[in-house]
């Protein structure tokens, strides 16, 4: 397993625990079990028994934050990398319940993301629910309840844990940040194409088709 980072400094107030988090509405931090105690066992609960989607950061349980609208462009997305994954066998494309152990007690879930089967152990799909997973992509589409502070933070844990390529996608903008690494970054607006670079080497997607998704209506 991959080594955490750096341990983070002692929770004393409320305020501590936001700026932790990186600013989240405190809406977002589940209070059952307290702050600081929450285990992978409860990432489980929450979701399965209270059908809460939840991220384990720190041993707090953080909702995810994600949309109607949000949730569409990422199933787009996930549609069209999965038909590029699967044509050639590359490996797995997950959605955005796809829960993944970065770290020794951090769980996070991206949008979508691409795990060649190098990375898979035995080359196969996974069967716990929240496997020992590195993706090689990331995908993070943006909602209004996500901070600036709260997606450094992300990327950071990604590119620590292993990951390669990480998408950072605002429908708002209709936008496309692709990270190398948590310090290199290239903006794309919806003109641009996005590619795969050598995480998905052959893969590219005008980011006019993706974002087009979101004007989609019915006829009448």
């Amino acid at each position: 397993m991959t080594t955490a980072l750096a341990p983070p400094r002692k929770i004393e107030t409320m305020a501590d625990l936001l700026e932790r988090l990186g600013n989240i509405p405190p809406s977002r931090i589940r209070f059952h079990p307290p702050p600081g105690t929450a285990t992978e066992a409860d990432v489980i609960e929450a979701d399965v028994r209270h059908d809460r989607l939840c991220e384990l950061v720190d041993g707090v349980l953080v909702e995810k934050a994600m949309g109607l609208r949000e949730s569409f462009l990422a199933v787009a997305l996930a549609s069209i990398l999965r038909e590029f994954v699967v044509t050639r066998n590359s490996g797995l494309v997950s959605g955005e319940a796809g829960m993944m152990r970065l770290f020794a007690g951090m769980v996070r879930i991206p949008d979508v993301a691409f795990a060649s089967w190098a990375r898979l152990p035995g080359r196969r799909v996974p069967v716990e629910p929240i496997p020992d997973l590195v993706p090689d992509l990331a995908v993070e589409i943006l909602s209004r309840s996500n901070t600036e502070e709260e997606m450094a933070r992300k990327l950071r844990e990604y590119f620590a844990a292993g990951v390669r390529l990480v998408w950072l996608i605002d429908p708002e903008t209709r936008t496309v940040t692709v990270y190398t690494s948590p310090e290199q970054s290239t903006l794309l607006d919806q003109t641009r194409t996005l590619d795969g670079g050598d995480v998905l080497p052959g893969f590219t997607l005008p980011l006019s088709q993706l974002f087009a998704e979101l004007d989609r209506q019915g006829n009448g």
